[in-house]
C-alpha cells in the first residue's frame, strides 16, 4: 500500500476518533446540566456542532450512545491503572484513587456517576450499568483472587463478597460527594479507605488467623 494511502486512512480514523469523543463530551455535559431525559440525538449533535445524522452514524441509537458515554466515563475514571499487575496494591490503588477522583469531578465522571443513579429509575439505563457494575465487579475480583494466589490476600477472603463491599463503599461515597461535597473530604478520606482494606485483606501482622476475619468464606 503507497505510504500516502496509509496516512490518508490513518487521518480519517483519527478524525472519527476526534468526532465520537465530541459527541461523547457533548451528551456528558447534556446529562450533568438536565438529566438523561435531555440527552436526544439531535440534541447531541446539536451541542457538538454536528448534525443528527453524524450522531446516528457514529452510534445509532440513544441506547448506544449512553452505552459508549457509559464505557468512556467509567474507562478513565481512576487514571494510573494501565500497566499495573492484578493484586493487593492494585485493589488498594483503585480505591483510594477511585475516592480521590470525586474531589475533583469534571463532566464526563460526574454524568457517569449521575447516569449510574438514574439507571434505578430508567430502564432505558439499568441494562447498560449493570452490565458496567458487573465488570466493575469482576475487576476487583480478579486483584482480590490474584491476591490469594500471591499470598498477599488471606486464603479465606471470599473474593465475590469483598467485591460487592468495596463497590458498595465506593459508590456510597460518590453519591454522598454528589449530594453534599461540603461534607466528604476526599484528600482525606482516600487514604483511609485504602487502609481498611489493607487491614481487612492483607495477610501478616493485621491478620493471624485466629478469628472469622470480615468478609470471610463461610463454605465447607
Amino acid at each position: 500500500m503507497p505510504e500516502g494511502e496509509r496516512v490518508g486512512r490513518r487521518t480519517q480514523a483519527q478524525r472519527r476518533e476526534q468526532t465520537g469523543s465530541a459527541l461523547l463530551a457533548a451528551a456528558a455535559d447534556l446529562v450533568v446540566e438536565s438529566g438523561v431525559r435531555a440527552v436526544t440525538l439531535a440534541r447531541v449533535g446539536e451541542r457538538a456542532g454536528y448534525s443528527r445524522g453524524i450522531v446516528t452514524h457514529h452510534f445509532g441509537s440513544k441506547r448506544a450512545l449512553l452505552d459508549a458515554l457509559a464505557r468512556a466515563t467509567q474507562s478513565g475514571f481512576v487514571p494510573g491503572l494501565a500497566g499495573t499487575a492484578p493484586g493487593l496494591e492494585r485493589l488498594l490503588t483503585l480505591a483510594r484513587g477511585y475516592v480521590g477522583a470525586l474531589g475533583d469531578l469534571g463532566p464526563m465522571n460526574r454524568a457517569f456517576l449521575l447516569l449510574w443513579t438514574e439507571a434505578l429509575t430508567d430502564t432505558e439505563l439499568s441494562d447498560v450499568f449493570r452490565e458496567r457494575d458487573d465488570a466493575f465487579r469482576a475487576d476487583l475480583r480478579t486483584d482480590v483472587e490474584a491476591g490469594i494466589a500471591a499470598g498477599s490476600v488471606r486464603p479465606d477472603a471470599e473474593p465475590h463478597d469483598v467485591t460487592v463491599a468495596l463497590l458498595g463503599q465506593l459508590r456510597g461515597i460518590a453519591l454522598q460527594v454528589l449530594l453534599a461535597p461540603d461534607a466528604v473530604d476526599t484528600e482525606r478520606l482516600a487514604p483511609v479507605v485504602a487502609e481498611q482494606w489493607r487491614r481487612s485483606l492483607a495477610t501478616g501482622p493485621t491478620w493471624s488467623g485466629a478469628t472469622g476475619p470480615p468478609y470471610a468464606s463461610t463454605a465447607t
